[in-house]
């Protein structure tokens, strides 16, 4: 759901006339830290059904994760926006750490999917995902949303990812429209009109 708000994000910031020059000079503390994150986090859904060890670690691997991608959100949360992604983050950690370091998937929710993911819910790990039970802690800030038609992507997503979307929105649309770098090319084309017109 994060790849899908990007993309639309970008899409929004373009009709808009907005453009990425500032990219170029966006300065993250920390920058290393999320590319890294996301090459173990990858890691360890393509290998925890594999390795028996790796497997009973994953709940904790993915807890680690977390909060170091906290870290790197904080360490960052004067950027327009971050604020809300940290606390779209939080919501998910949360809900993870008290139910062993996995994200609650309503079964409800989850049958506009297709049928094998049940069968894959229920009987092996796959990536950071567990079925939501009556024992299920904090089990509405789990998956519960059921996104289908005519949403091109039939995803289920949590309150977290809501609230982590509307910040990559805003910090998305202050890059591309109010950064002093986008900003730049903007009073730079409006210069160019007047002197055309004149």
């Amino acid at each position: 759901m994060v790849f899908d708000g990007i993309i639309f994000s970008l899409i929004v910031g373009f009709l808009r006339k907005g453009n990425l020059r500032a990219l170029a000079q966006l300065k993250l503390k920390g920058g290393w830290i999320f590319p890294l994150l996301l090459v173990v986090e990858i890691a360890v859904f393509m290998l925890q059904n594999d390795s028996k060890l790796l497997g009973q670690f994953s709940g904790s691997i993915y807890i680690v994760v977390y909060v170091l991608g906290l870290l790197f959100l904080l360490m960052n949360r004067k950027n327009p926006g971050f604020i809300l992604i940290l606390l779209g983050v939080f919501l998910n950690f949360l809900v993870m750490v008290t139910n062993g370091g996995r994200m609650p998937v309503s079964l409800h929710a989850a049958s506009i999917l297709e049928p094998g993911y049940l069968d894959i819910l229920k009987e092996q790990l796959y990536a950071k995902h567990t079925s939501l039970t009556e024992s299920t802690k904090l089990g509405f800030l789990g998956d519960i949303i059921p996104i289908t038609d005519p949403y091109p992507r039939t995803q289920i997503i949590s309150i977290g990812d809501v609230v982590m979307n509307i910040g990559a929105f805003l910090f998305i649309q202050y890059l591309m429209l109010r950064h002093p770098a986008a900003k730049k090319k903007q009073e730079g084309s409006l210069s160019l009109k007047g002197g055309e017109i004149k």
